[in-house]
């Protein structure tokens, strides 16, 4: 039965992650509430396999329908990669919990600005021609850190970061996510794996239902466009903000 919670969870959250992120916001405390005693280092682990597998699909989906700035993606994933295997290494130095409250006053900024800019991210308006290498890397250390340490709301945060600071539209913001979430996903693993810190049987059958997920979620956005994607994001982010002062409240 748990097992068939736990997928489904992770069908969802390949849906969601696909289009817009946010798959941590139901995998996450899916795996903390069905495996209460297991810890925190191998529920992220676990996690983090799943996620690899529905976020590399989607990025390869993307990557065939939508055009990819380069310049600053290949920049943004190295630098990631990087800060997310620092990250996930520091996972048990100290709770992760603790970054609960300013996650939630930056989520609660996106969202409000996000909602005031009523074209934001919704039609593509030409960025700079440069590719800004030295913000690219800043973006990706600071993002690839925090996916590597704690994650939920990392592809929001990176979609609305591509969006404000390279003016992309919101679907190609996603598409440009999933790239970079799959160098975040996959320097954590290099951490958890060789530490033991990942439950491979759980993992392997939640993967398969979130790659499923992922298919479809992938194919909605690039079916329905920037604009769909755009809402879909405010769902999301307000979904997340709610997530957590749920938990920082009940905790």
């Amino acid at each position: 039965m748990d097992l068939a919670v736990l997928c489904a969870g992770a069908f969802f959250a390949g849906l969601v992650d696909a289009m817009v992120g946010g798959g941590g916001l139901v995998q996450i405390p899916l795996l903390f509430n069905v495996y209460p005693g297991i810890p925190p280092a191998t529920l992220f682990g676990t996690n983090k396999a799943v996620s690899v597998v529905g976020t590399t699909f989607a990025a390869r989906r993307y990557l065939r329908g939508v055009d990819m700035d380069w310049q600053v993606l290949w920049r943004a994933a190295l630098a990631a990669f990087v800060a997310s295997f620092a990250g996930a290494a520091t996972v048990g130095l100290f709770p992760p919990e603790m970054l609960r409250p300013l996650i939630i006053v930056l989520l609660l900024a996106v969202l409000g600005y996000t909602l005031k800019k009523k074209d934001f991210g919704v039609l593509r308006k030409g960025a700079a021609n440069t590719p800004r290498p030295l913000l690219a890397l800043v973006l990706g250390a600071i993002i690839g850190f925090y996916d590597g340490f704690f994650g939920p709301g990392t592809g929001s945060f990176l979609i609305f970061l591509f969006v404000r600071c390279y003016a992309w539209d919101f679907l190609r913001a996603s598409a440009a996510a999933k790239v970079v979430n799959v160098s975040t996903n996959l320097a954590a693993l290099a951490w958890f794996v060789p530490a033991g810190a990942i439950m491979g049987k759980v993992a392997l059958m939640m993967a398969a239902a979130n790659l499923a997920g992922a298919w479809i979620g992938a194919h909605l956005a690039i079916k329905n466009g920037a604009a769909f994607v755009r809402r879909v994001f405010i769902v999301v982010v307000g979904l997340l903000i709610a997530r957590l002062l749920w938990d920082s409240f009940a905790g």
